[in-house]
């Protein structure tokens, strides 16, 4: 998946588009970019009647900031990972490419720099950096709440009824729960420490099994001559 990232910062040269590349894994480690910047020498200040005139007495200018998105998927962002992306400067025929390390315990928001790699400057100054602001991948079983993961899975009206234990996923595997008798629909089942890091890293949250109950849609002559004796006995 391929995108973009625009330069930004009021006071710094140009706006030079970037055009971001793959990140050299498959479809579902690409990372996508959106249109933001990061930095610059903004203030309240309006634009100087001198704006567009160098002078010797001017400084250096610095390059601006560029901020873009990446996803991240939730094991690499339980455990680490290192990660390649390649983008290429507007005007610039040349892909640059960069390895980027996915720290363990990193969380949704959280920025990682690559310094120098934003903006180029001009007279001298200072490139700008780029930073790559982590977006969480959709997981096929698991909801992102904070630091906890939710997962829904859906149960059989007898096993609601009568009990039982069923098998669920987890980040490292799979583990079984019991299910007591009389079970509602969204009671919340709680594994501790299953879910992603907290800031420290010392602790992690939890992961929250979430029931629902798997009404048949449609049932034989059979099954309703037993559901009907059930209706009688409730």
């Amino acid at each position: 998946m391929a995108g973009h990232a625009r330069q930004a910062g009021a006071g710094q040269g140009g706006g030079t588009d970037f055009h971001f590349g793959g990140t050299g894994f498959s479809d579902f480690f690409e990372a996508f970019f959106g249109e933001r910047g990061q930095g610059g020498q903004g203030g309240g200040a309006g634009p100087s009647p001198f704006a567009g005139f160098e002078t010797e007495e001017q400084p250096p200018r610095r390059g601006h900031d560029v901020e873009a998105d990446i996803m991240v998927p939730l094991d690499e962002a339980i455990n680490g990972a290192k990660r390649t992306i390649s983008f290429r400067r507007e005007g610039s025929e040349k892909t640059e490419t960069y390895s980027v390390r996915i720290p363990a315990g990193v969380h949704e928001g959280q920025r990682i720099r690559l310094s120098g790699q934003g903006g180029k400057a001009g007279r001298g100054g200072a490139a700008g950096d780029l930073y790559l602001r982590v977006r969480f991948a959709q997981h096929p079983d698991f909801r992102v709440e904070g630091h906890d993961l939710v997962h829904d899975h859906e149960i059989k009206p007898w096993v609601a009824a009568l009990g039982g234990e069923i098998e669920v996923p987890t980040m490292k595997g799979h583990a079984r729960i019991k299910i007591p008798p009389g079970t509602q629909s969204g009671q919340r089942f709680r594994l501790k420490q299953q879910g992603l890091h907290r800031p420290g890293g010392a602790a992690r949250g939890d992961l929250y099994v979430v029931i629902g109950i798997d009404i048949p849609e449609t049932i034989t002559a059979e099954q309703r001559k037993h559901w009907e004796a059930l209706k009688e006995l409730g």
